[in-house]
């Protein structure tokens, strides 16, 4: 089973602020053993909203909205797409993730996939 693993942004991660040489050794450390384990099929950062654009398409009309966004509980700021046997390992994977960070909140989707015997 797919999932995408999105982690909320928070006001340093909105800031761009780049993350200490601490964590990022712990969270490289958390990269290498997920990816050996064959579980991380993809992960990267998101800039912050500031950067980004809002796309809408109501009754005909397209309206875009530059960032930045104020609702920060709602914006993303990385994602992982993990291959896992179950939720619960996704869970498990993630709880770990979020333990190298020091906190933080993910959301977990699992993606549709095929009929069974078909990629999707």
């Amino acid at each position: 089973m797919r999932v995408l693993g999105l982690l909320r942004a928070d006001a340093s991660s909105e800031a761009g602020e780049p993350p200490s040489p601490e964590l990022l050794e712990r969270c490289g450390r958390f990269m290498e053993e997920v990816t050996r384990a064959g579980v991380l099929l993809a992960s990267d950062g998101l800039q912050p909203s500031s950067q980004g654009a809002r796309v809408r398409l109501t009754g005909g009309k397209v309206t875009v909205l530059d960032g930045p966004f104020t609702e920060s509980k709602e914006l993303i700021a990385s994602y992982a797409l993990l291959e896992v046997k179950s939720m619960a390992e996704a869970v498990e994977w993630t709880t770990r993730f979020l333990r190298a960070l020091g906190g933080g909140e993910c959301e977990l989707r699992p993606l549709y996939e095929g009929p069974p015997g078909q990629e999707p």
